[in-house]
Formats: C-alpha cells, sequence, structure tokens
C-alpha cells in the first residue's frame, strides 16, 4: 500500500475557531466539506489533541475561515504549529466577529461560515463535527487555499543539501 495516493485528494485549507466561556481558540484544519444543501450542513474534522476540539464539543458552535492563496506562512505558524493551552492566538491580529461572536480571520481568506454543531461522531484521532451553516459571507476574489498550492508555494522548503564534492 502507498499512502501517498491519499495526498492525490483535494484538500482546502481552513483556521476553525470556537469559544466556550471566555476562551477563543482557532487551528489549521484540511478537511471541510459541504454535505447538504437544504438545509446549509458541513462536516468539520478536527483532531482530538487540539483543543479547539475541546472546545466545540463544550460549546457546540464553531466559524470556519477559507484561508486564501494569499495566507502567508506565519499565519499557519500562529495556528497550527503551537497550542491554544500555551498561547492566546486572538490576542492580537486581523479577525472579526461572527453573529454567534466567533472568531474569524478578517484577512487571507475568500470567505467565512459561522455554524450549530447538529451532529459528531468519533474517528479515532479525529472528531467529526455535522454543522447547520447559520450565516456565511465572501470575503475576497481570491483562489482558495489547497493543501497541494500550500506545499508547493507558501510552506518553507528544506535547503538543498550542498553537493559533496
Amino acid at each position: 500500500m502507498n499512502p501517498k495516493a491519499l495526498f492525490q485528494l483535494s484538500y482546502g485549507l481552513y483556521m476553525v475557531a470556537t469559544k466556550h466561556d471566555k476562551k477563543m481558540n482557532g487551528c489549521i484544519i484540511n478537511t471541510v466539506t459541504q454535505v447538504t444543501d437544504n438545509p446549509k450542513q458541513i462536516m468539520v474534522a478536527v483532531n482530538k489533541s487540539n483543543l479547539t476540539c475541546d472546545l466545540i464539543q463544550k460549546s457546540k458552535i464553531l466559524s470556519v475561515s477559507v484561508l486564501s492563496e494569499t495566507a502567508p506562512f506565519s499565519l499557519f505558524k500562529h495556528f497550527g504549529f503551537q497550542s491554544g493551552r500555551d498561547t492566546d492566538k486572538f490576542v492580537d491580529g486581523p479577525f472579526s466577529m461572527t453573529k454567534q461572536e466567533l472568531p474569524y480571520l478578517s484577512g487571507d481568506t475568500t470567505a467565512f461560515l459561522d455554524c450549530k454543531v447538529v451532529n459528531s461522531l468519533d474517528l479515532g484521532s479525529h472528531i467529526l463535527f455535522i454543522a447547520l451553516v447559520s450565516d456565511c459571507e465572501v470575503l475576497s476574489n481570491n483562489k482558495a487555499m489547497t493543501y497541494s498550492f500550500y506545499h508547493e508555494f507558501v510552506k518553507p522548503q528544506p535547503e538543498a543539501s550542498a553537493s559533496k564534492g
């Protein structure tokens, strides 16, 4: 079996956020898909080890920021390479609030969705949330970031090893 075959699936990149009590948190994910049109519902998979997953399970609400190709690596580093258990990811930075008072990124995004969780499923390493979209808006006409675009143009590449002479 060659697990690289899974890299041929098309993925987007997103920042999912939530809050419980006064604690807000968000993380980078690659699994958001619209599953129904009437009512408008999405599925969102979040790693169980992330604080964001814990908070979504408690609050039953989430926002999704659809990242654009303009998103810099620093955004991925901020929301993807540090834990909300150790730092407040929303202490500064360009974000706005949804009608449910959830944060979403106001820059480097193409759209946001404001959602209420209606069901969840434990998938082992991740929780799959089914969420009803209560509000959404297009924020820019930029192209949405794909996982392959991120790997090719955004993620720093390892430096080529010096040739042995």
